[in-house]
């Protein structure tokens, strides 16, 4: 959690988490969201955190930057150390 305990760079202008809000393989990224979005809205208040959540949709993280710039990851089947970790160098590849 530690990594998501500051403020991110002002060149990220938006993340978005989709996921399934049953389905296993979304277990991560719904673990992730229990765990992590309260400290990382508490250190970017200002910051959109989107939490798009349907049925049979595959776990992925989306960041918008500066200029228009849209990156994203899979994390469907990953635990929720391993969708922190990706999210984490998502974020850093601004």
């Amino acid at each position: 959690m530690s990594s998501f305990a500051k403020a991110l760079s002002p060149a990220v202008r938006e993340i978005r988490i989709l996921c399934c809000q049953t389905g296993a393989a979304s277990a991560g990224a719904r673990q992730f969201i229990t765990s992590h979005y309260p400290t990382l809205k508490q250190h970017n208040p200002d910051l959109p955190i989107l939490i798009r959540q349907a049925k049979g949709t595959p776990a992925r993280v989306f960041a918008r930057f500066d200029k228009g710039l849209e990156k994203h990851v899979e994390v469907e089947g990953l635990s929720s150390s391993d969708v922190a970790s990706r999210i984490s160098q998502l974020l850093g590849s601004s």
